[in-house]
């Protein structure tokens, strides 16, 4: 039950972040054309002096200056959500809520709302609120009753010693962020409900925001447990007005704070090869990577790095592969902006895969995805090209007790954010059926991602059905036995944070495609990076036709156990 709740957090947490993008799509859209009707106009006036700016324009620069160059896309995607009623605890609860255990991490105050853990994105105090009165299970409480506060620095007269914190109420501040207050608070709303709390005996939830790069707001906000409203009183805070001020305690018999772990986005991290614990190889691409990938152990004292292998950051073909002829491309200028201009967007469904927030995020995952290739008039920085422009993340590959060489990231890895493509080299899969012990080999399988979608976008039907019909009937893969890159190296995880993509460039035959890695989630520094490598169970046999088994040591909630 437990397994399945978190699930479900984390497949909400993912529709979110798919509306949000989604949002910043359309935004961006938005001030790309504000922009070209600005530059049209522009050029009119320079051409005529006369000429002055229309009114329109007018109303649409001011806009754009006015407006956030985000507009917020991520209250559109939370509302979007709570319209469609797809908010995973609508009903607000008091205590814990299953699937959300102490340590939860969210990236912004939007996603709480989006699973229903704190459902005012503003407000500090959560609360439930008279229109519950007829419920049975309020009948013996006057409302409103707390059920989540967020600290996260917005009063001055906060005070956080851990397992005991002074709350300063609501209200009284202009909500701009300096802390200071501008009036005396009121014994209503959340205020008042604390202190049914307290008076009651009713347990609320705390969260703790923390600065964070990574994440849309700025912070990260970290679940703490329950604590109970032990105390109440008014006072004049610092700024000489009156506010209301709740000491809480943190309940015994729960996991272990993990606030002081919260700081991870730099505290962890090495500065330099110099801070480095057990460095085995400075750099395993040996420079043919424009970011240098350290290889470190600390599991034992050999201090070896990854052996047997060449390092290759490009798709090589075997000699008896011929590659498909180059695709024709679009014939876009700079950087591809029209999706009913762009040949590559047609191909798409007349729309671009990516938005152009943190240098390229794909949106969702899809059946196969076209970007722009060797024939394509746009410049290499064309936005359609995001997965061609190399490694953005720094990485490390590590030594683990039991699988061997993993791989993490020293950097915030924001969801849909390309990490790598699989290379090593392309060979018809008939060529390697009898290999043994090569546990690198990616077998091409987008045919079958694109017959069974399983979740993914359709492309554009016309395209999809193009490639079903064109494909070559000879499957491929790629070994990444004696030569490959950091992809080789990624472990499999029955609850991963990557997803694989299958991406057409240069050609279009889909039997052939690049296989590129995307982040499924926000991914934090240090945490491992991992996919599902596809296995079914008992799908591997023997010479003999036994079914061979392998243990999985993944460690997710929803692990199998094995492999295959």
């Amino acid at each position: 039950m437990e397994t399945e709740a978190h699930l479900r957090v984390k497949n909400v947490i993912r529709l979110y972040n798919r509306l949000y993008l989604h949002h910043v799509q359309e935004e961006e859209k938005r001030c790309d054309a504000v922009k070209k009707a600005r530059e049209s106009e522009t050029s009119k006036v320079k051409k005529n002096s006369k000429s002055r700016p229309s009114k329109k324009l007018k109303l649409s620069l001011k806009e754009v200056i006015v407006k956030r160059p985000s507009n917020r896309p991520d209250l559109k995607a939370m509302t979007e959500m709570k319209e469609k009623k797809i908010i995973l605890y609508p009903i607000r609860k008091i205590g814990n809520l299953a699937g959300i255990e102490v340590g939860y991490k969210f990236y912004s105050r939007c996603e709480m709302v989006a699973v229903g853990f704190h459902q005012h994105w503003l407000s500090g105090i959560d609360y439930i609120s008279k229109s519950y009165s007829k419920k049975e299970e309020y009948l013996e409480y006057p409302l409103p009753l707390a059920v989540c506060i967020v600290m996260s620095g917005q009063y001055e007269d906060d005070v956080d010693d851990s397992h005991d914190v002074v709350y300063t109420g609501q209200g009284g501040n202009d909500g701009l962020g300096n802390k200071r207050q501008n009036g005396d608070q009121q014994m209503l709303r959340g205020n008042l409900a604390l202190k049914n709390n307290m008076i009651f005996e009713k347990p609320v939830r705390v969260v703790r925001g923390h600065a964070c790069q990574g994440s849309f707001s700025g912070k990260v906000y970290t679940y703490d447990g329950l604590y109970k409203v032990v105390d109440q009183w008014a006072e004049k805070g610092n700024s000489g007005y009156t506010v209301f001020r709740y000491r809480l305690h943190r309940l015994e018999n729960q996991s272990p704070l993990t606030t002081s772990q919260v700081l991870f986005t730099r505290s962890q991290v090495p500065g330099s090869i110099k801070e480095i614990r057990g460095l085995a190889v400075s750099d395993i691409t040996q420079g043919l990577e424009r970011i240098s990938i350290p290889a470190t152990n600390v599991i034992d004292d050999t201090l070896v790095g990854p052996l047997d292998f060449e390092y290759c950051h490009t798709l090589r073909v075997a000699d008896n592969i011929t590659l498909p002829p180059i695709a024709s491309g679009c014939k876009c200028k700079g950087s591809c902006t029209d999706p009913n201009v762009c040949a590559c967007a047609t191909l798409n469904g007349s729309d671009f895969p990516y938005v152009q927030r943190d240098g390229g995020r794909l949106i969702e995952a899809k059946g196969v995805v076209f970007e722009c290739g060797p024939n394509c008039g746009c410049d290499p920085n064309c936005l359609n090209r995001t997965s061609q422009k190399g490694l953005k993340y720094r990485l490390e590959v590590f030594k683990t007790p039991s699988k061997g060489w993993a791989v993490r990231s020293w950097d915030v890895i924001p969801s849909g954010a390309p990490v790598c493509e699989y290379t090593g080299i392309l060979k018809k899969s008939c060529d390697v059926d009898n290999v043994k012990d090569n546990n690198y080999i990616f077998a091409i399988d987008c045919l079958e991602t694109i017959k069974s979608l399983n979740g993914r976008k359709e492309c554009n039907k016309g395209a999809l059905k193009a490639l079903l019909s064109n494909a070559s009937e000879s499957d491929y893969c790629v070994d990444a036995g004696s030569v490959g890159n950091i992809a080789r190296f990624i472990n499999h995880s029955c609850e991963p944070n990557l997803f694989v993509q299958c991406i057409l460039s240069s050609h279009h035959d889909v039997s052939m495609a690049r296989i590129v890695l995307f982040a499924a989630d926000l991914i934090p520094p240090l945490q491992e990076l991992t996919y599902d490598y596809g296995y079914a169970l008992d799908s591997v046999t023997g010479e003999n036709g036994e079914i061979i088994k392998l243990d999985c040591f993944c460690g997710a909630p929803t692990c199998s156990k094995r492999l295959y």
